[in-house]
């Protein structure tokens, strides 16, 4: 269905109303569509570690309480507002975070069916419906599949894009990778496209480790308290490349010390707000480099149809890449499952408990 119920005028979306404690489930009444704006229907949602660390408290003060949350999506196009050629009615469409072409609308204020105003920035997609700027949207070719489309709208395009558009390693390079959830395994399944010599990995999940292995890399180490020894030595010169997506500062310090001189460290990871990352600065003048990652560099409707048929095109099991999938209902448990570790990528499939109406 590609059209507003006629029935009902509210649908339901996760609403945070206060941070570190649980998500509400709120009624929202349809708004009106307008300039550059698009309001579309959601298939299925992906949870990234930045939702939980907003949730939890962790990304700074919250200004913009109560609002809605989710920057990662496939779905169908309900309406248009003025001003939008982007994309049309009934076009299965990624919902993400990186700017496209299209007119950058920007957030919207919804209304619960309690009178209760609620924030909504350019992209949301934790709830039934979204009201989104046109410039977060990207067509979706039919080739496809929506679980893929998902991952499109972030884990993708940063850990595929990474290596696509920043590290870009040759056949005779040793790369490191640290962290495997959404986005570390994602940049492994670039990696594996580009065919270095040796893909080396750690993460402190063996399944994860497990599942590395079947997708390319050469070398798996478990993330404790001795894995930079026993890394170095096997690699005692360090990585010509390394690729940091585990989240925390100590990561990205390990990804940096364990890069050769003269190496690049790129990072795509955010700590909580306000940790600092300590670098040795000798290693800095000897010529390693280290860098954030902005989104791996890409830009939506150009790299997106890219990496989406790369990776379709390997036939991967969906399990390996999506460990979890919950109803909107269920958002609570889901963020916590995240938390919890020893996951790929968490999703939300619309299909489940979602009966219209209730």
């Amino acid at each position: 269905m590609n059209s507003k119920p006629s029935h009902v005028d509210s649908f339901k979306a996760a609403i945070l109303t206060e941070v570190n404690q649980d998500i509400n489930i709120m009624n929202i009444h349809f708004p009106k569509v307008g300039y550059g704006q698009v309001l579309v229907k959601l298939s299925m949602a992906g949870i990234c570690r930045s939702q939980l660390m907003e949730a939890k408290g962790k990304r700074g003060k919250d200004r913009f309480l109560p609002h809605m949350l989710g920057h990662e999506g496939v779905a169908n196009v309900v309406e248009v507002g003025e001003g939008v050629t982007k994309v049309s009615v009934g076009q299965r469409v990624i919902l993400g975070w990186l700017k496209g072409d299209g007119i950058d609308s920007g957030g919207s204020i919804l209304k619960s069916t309690d009178g209760v105003n609620i924030n909504a920035g350019p992209v949301t997609t934790f709830s039934q419906y979204s009201l989104v700027s046109e410039n977060r949207l990207t067509p979706c070719p039919e080739c496809i599949s929506d679980e893929i489309a998902v991952l499109l709208g972030c884990a993708l395009p940063t850990g595929a894009g990474m290596v696509l558009n920043q590290v870009k390693p040759d056949k005779n390079a040793d790369v490191l990778l640290v962290g495997l959830g959404g986005i570390g395994l994602s940049a492994l399944l670039m990696l594996s496209y580009f065919s270095p010599r040796t893909i080396s990995v750690i993460d402190k999940c063996e399944k994860k480790l497990e599942i590395a292995k079947q997708l390319g890399a050469t070398h798996c180490f478990a993330y404790n308290a001795d894995v930079k020894k026993q890394v170095e030595k096997l690699f005692p010169s360090g990585y010509p490349f390394s690729i940091e997506c585990a989240g925390t500062t100590q990561s990205i310090e390990l990804a940096f010390e364990l890069t050769s001189k003269l190496g690049s460290c790129v990072f795509a990871s955010h700590p909580p707000n306000g940790e600092k990352i300590r670098l040795d600065p000798h290693q800095l003048i000897c010529g390693k480099t280290i860098k954030g990652s902005w989104g791996g560099n890409c830009f939506p409707d150009t790299d997106l149809e890219i990496i989406g048929k790369y990776i379709q095109s390997l036939n991967i099991a969906t399990e390996l890449l999506v460990s979890h999938k919950f109803s909107l209902f269920e958002i609570n448990t889901a963020l916590n499952t995240m938390e919890n570790g020893d996951v790929t990528r968490v999703f939300i499939d619309f299909k489940l408990g979602m009966n219209y109406g209730n």
